[in-house]
């Protein structure tokens, strides 16, 4: 049994290196001058105790990576990715491969579930950065973060259980829960923040609150149920940050995508997920849809985080009828 780490960054990069550390069988997935400098010279893991370089198989794409349907294929690439990568997977692999969708939001199990039978969701709390080819960091201790997982859309498994103490060995915090999307629904409330940081207004903490109101009127219309904020924050209160390489954790993956310049970003499915929603149950999500707007501007204008408008934020803000 193989683990398949699709997306070897930040998150799919932490969890292969501590998988490979621990004895598993890993291949990585990665692409552009990430893939080649891995091929070339490795892995460079960095946490708050270790500085490894690891020499782990990776490969460009899922044709190179001879998947066998005893694999599990961890997808940790971004959503704005994910059906993509997705129908390239499905071109090698069969629909029984357990394909377990580490990332942020609640779109990637049902995009899985159109290729594969066996889906698996998974919360992911891991502070990890990826910002340059090659170096891949994680800066809790002594956890490397939470990874809770379980069968999508509500269920426990042989699967689930067998994966979730293969991370706890590799040093996650990692349960096997039949209500997983209750869980990603509830984190999905605090990655409407990352649109926030994505454009350099963390102070915004009242514009944050109102957009999660929005999501949570939008839950409560649709009828989801979801982790409240505190049982959320109580998860991972336990993770304790530290420096990596002389340096605090830079930022969310979106902070993150803007800092490398990527020319896309998966805000359409943090907040554009609750601007869905709220056009599906007919409930205004005005700040929602004002932050996807900016985080695209920011994205399109290549502009550097904490450059990012704020007086455009809450020139935006303002304008909203009974604003925040």
């Amino acid at each position: 049994m193989r683990y398949v780490l699709y997306g070897a960054g930040a998150i799919g990069g932490t969890i292969g290196s501590r998988l490979h550390q621990r004895g598993h069988d890993v291949v990585l997935i990665a692409r552009g001058a990430h893939y080649e400098e891995i091929r070339k010279n490795g892995l460079r893991f960095q946490s708050s105790d270790a500085d490894d370089v690891l020499d782990i198989p990776v490969v460009s794409g899922p044709g190179e990576a001879s998947i066998e349907p005893g694999d599990r294929v961890v997808c940790a690439m971004k959503a704005q990715d994910t059906a993509s990568a997705l129908r390239e997977l499905s071109r090698v692999a069969g629909p029984e491969v357990p394909v377990f969708c580490a990332q942020n939001g609640v779109e990637n199990e049902r995009i899985a579930l159109r290729l594969f039978q066996n889906v698996y969701g998974m919360y992911v709390l891991v502070f990890g950065a990826f910002l340059r080819p090659g170096v891949v960091q994680c800066f809790t201790a002594p956890s490397f973060g939470v990874l809770d997982l379980g069968r999508f859309p509500a269920d426990v498994d042989e699967v689930a259980q067998s994966v979730a103490s293969d991370l706890e060995e590799a040093g996650f915090d990692s349960l096997a829960r039949p209500d997983i999307m209750r869980w990603k629904y509830g984190k999905l409330l605090s990655n409407v923040f990352n649109a926030i940081q994505a454009i350099g207004a963390e102070s915004e903490s009242q514009v944050f609150a109102e957009a999660v109101n929005e999501a949570v009127a939008c839950y409560e219309a649709a009828g989801i149920d979801y982790v409240p904020p505190a049982e959320n924050v109580q998860r991972w209160a336990h993770l304790s940050l530290h420096q990596v390489d002389g340096a605090d954790f830079p930022g969310s993956s979106s902070w993150q995508s803007v800092a490398r310049g990527t020319d896309d970003i998966e805000s359409d499915y943090l907040n554009g997920e609750i601007v869905l929603l709220g056009r599906l149950q007919g409930i205004p999500t005005p700040v929602n849809e004002l932050l996807q707007r900016l985080v695209r501007e920011v994205v399109l204008r290549r502009v550097a985080p904490g450059e990012a408008a704020k007086d455009l934020l809450r020139e935006g803000v303002g304008a909203v009828p009974d604003g925040v």
